[in-house]
C-alpha cells in the first residue's frame, strides 16, 4: 500500500544506471527514512517493453518514487496509473535530464520552456491517480536561467497541481556539455532555490546539487523543505549513516559498515540464487570503505571473480574481514 505522506527531508536522487532496485535496497540499509527514486523511465519503455523488469522493487524500499520520462500527457497518466497499481508511493516527472538522448525525444530539461505543457501532464496525470505527482527540475536552461523565468515555470506547473518540487541548483545547458558536464560546469545558485521556497511557502521545495556531507544537508533545512543527494550517496554511501539520527530522531539505522555489509551479505545471496550477477550487486558497494584505511583492499577484494565454491556469504564473509583488520 502506497505511503500518504512523504516525509521528503532527505531523498536520494535518480541516476541513470545507477539507482537500480539493488542500490536501493543497500541505500535503505543506511536510512529507514530516505525517499528513493528510480532511474528515469521513458513511456515508451514502459509502455511497450520489459514491464516487470523497469517495475519491480523490494518491499524494503518504501517511501518509493518512481520518476517517468516523456512529454505526452496521456502515455504519462497511463505510466502513472499503472505505477500506482504496482505500489509505487509517487510519481516523479523530470524535467531536468539535459542529456542528446531525451532532448531528441523532447522531454527532460528542454521542458522547462514549455511550462504549460508541463502543467498539462501533472494535472492529467493527477486525475488518473492518488499519490503525489512531483516535477524535479533545474533552475534554468540556456539563456532562460533568471530568477523571474523559475518563478513562472513553479507557478504554472504549481497552478496545474503539482505541490512539491525537486529543484536542481544548477541551469542545464542543453548544447555542448554531456550530462556529467551539466552536474559540474554550470554554477550552483542555492539562494535562487530558497528563494523561490519564499515566494512560494505553502509549496514543498527539495534543493539538489552538490551536497557531500550530512552537515551541510542539515543546514539545507533551514531554508528548504528537503535534500536530495546524488553521485555523493553512490561515491561514498556511509555519508548518510547517520542521516536518521540527525534528520528524524531515529537512532536504530546500524552505525557500522560491517553491520551494512552483513545484512547485504544476505540479500545478495538471495538475489544470486534468482540468477543476478554477483558484480550487478557488488558494485553498488564499493564506495563504502571510502576514504578508510583498507579501502583500495575493499576494493579489489569486491572486483575479483567469486572463486569456484565459494558461496556469496562466504566471499562478502572475507570482504568483511580483509577490512576489519584495520584500525579505524
Amino acid at each position: 500500500m502506497a505511503i500518504k505522506n512523504i516525509d521528503r527531508r532527505l531523498s536520494i536522487a535518480p541516476m541513470m544506471d545507477h539507482t537500480d532496485k539493488h542500490f536501493r535496497y543497500f541505500m535503505r540499509l543506511l536510512s529507514r527514512h530516505a525517499v528513493l527514486y528510480t532511474e528515469m523511465i521513458t513511456t515508451g519503455a514502459l509502455i511497450y517493453g520489459d514491464r516487470k523488469r523497469f517495475l519491480d522493487f523490494n518491499s524494503i524500499e518504501h517511501p518509493l518514487a518512481i520518476q517517468l520520462g516523456g512529454n505526452n500527457p496521456d502515455d504519462l497518466s497511463e505510466c502513472a496509473l499503472i505505477s500506482e497499481s504496482e505500489g509505487y508511493d509517487e510519481i516523479n516527472l523530470n524535467i531536468g535530464c539535459p542529456s542528446d538522448r531525451v532532448q531528441n525525444g523532447q522531454f527532460g530539461a528542454c521542458l522547462m520552456s514549455n511550462a504549460k505543457l508541463v502543467g498539462d501532464c501533472v494535472n492529467r496525470i493527477q486525475s488518473k491517480v492518488k499519490i503525489p505527482v512531483t516535477v524535479k527540475t533545474r533552475i534554468g536552461i540556456d539563456e532562460q536561467d533568471s530568477y523571474e523565468f523559475l518563478y513562472d515555470f513553479i507557478q504554472t506547473v504549481s497552478e496545474a497541481g503539482c505541490t512539491a518540487f525537486i529543484i536542481h541548483a544548477r541551469k542545464a545547458i542543453l548544447t555542448g556539455l554531456s550530462p556529467k558536464q551539466n552536474r559540474e560546469i554550470p554554477p550552483l545558485n542555492y539562494e535562487r532555490v530558497y528563494k523561490i521556497k519564499q515566494a512560494f511557502p505553502a509549496l514543498n521545495i527539495t534543493i539538489n546539487g552538490g551536497f557531500t556531507e550530512l552537515v551541510q544537508i542539515c543546514s539545507q533545512l533551514q531554508h528548504v523543505d528537503g535534500v536530495m543527494v546524488g553521485r555523493a550517496a553512490y561515491q561514498d554511501p556511509f555519508m548518510l549513516a547517520e542521516a536518521d539520527k540527525f534528520l528524524f530522531a531515529d537512532p536504530s539505522t546500524p552505525q557500522t559498515r560491517e553491520e551494512i555489509l552483513d545484512r547485504f551479505k544476505h540479500y545478495v545471496a538471495e538475489q544470486v540464487s534468482l540468477g543476478v550477477g554477483i558484480k550487478n550487486l557488488t558494485r553498488h558497494i564499493i564506495g563504502l570503505y571510502q576514504g578508510q584505511p583498507g579501502a583500495r583492499q575493499y576494493r579489489r577484494k569486491l572486483s575479483d571473480a567469486l572463486p569456484e565454491g565459494i558461496d556469496p556469504i562466504q566471499f562478502l564473509d572475507t570482504v568483511i574481514r580483509s577490512v576489519s583488520n584495520h584500525k579505524y
